[in-house]
């Protein structure tokens, strides 16, 4: 299993790492795309969607199951990666590269509340 030590996470299976501009990316972990198993569809939110931390904001499908993805961190999106609507196949292949949308947090200071790579493993388990 692939979990870098570079980035935060969350027990429902995103990632997040945080841009020079302060700004976080935000996509889903290789445990994630490997449960849901082939992605054929990923809806993502509205730039400018100001969002709850928890909150469901966008959508994943796959050949075995639909998925919500959640903020991590409340704050408004400020970008969406259209290449993983336009190839939902790029998560499978690099979860860490296909970023769902970018996130201005409200409280910059929440994301050290995240899971670390340890933490995140020890949720997952041997799984």
């Amino acid at each position: 299993m692939n979990i870098p030590a570079n980035l935060k996470y969350t027990s429902s299976h995103e990632w997040v790492r945080t841009e020079a501009d302060g700004t976080l990316s935000v996509g889903i972990t290789d445990h994630a795309q490997t449960a849901l198993g082939d992605l054929v569809y990923v809806e993502l939110p509205a730039i400018g969607r100001k969002l709850a931390a928890a909150e469901a904001c966008a959508v994943v499908e796959s050949v075995k199951a639909a998925s919500d993805i959640y903020a991590p961190v409340a704050g408004e999106v400020v970008a969406v990666n259209a290449g993983v609507t336009d190839a939902p196949e790029q998560v499978n292949k690099d979860p860490y590269a296909s970023w769902f949308f970018r996130i201005k947090p409200a409280d910059p200071a929440a994301v050290a509340k995240l899971l670390d790579a340890k933490a995140y493993e020890a949720t997952i388990g041997d799984a």
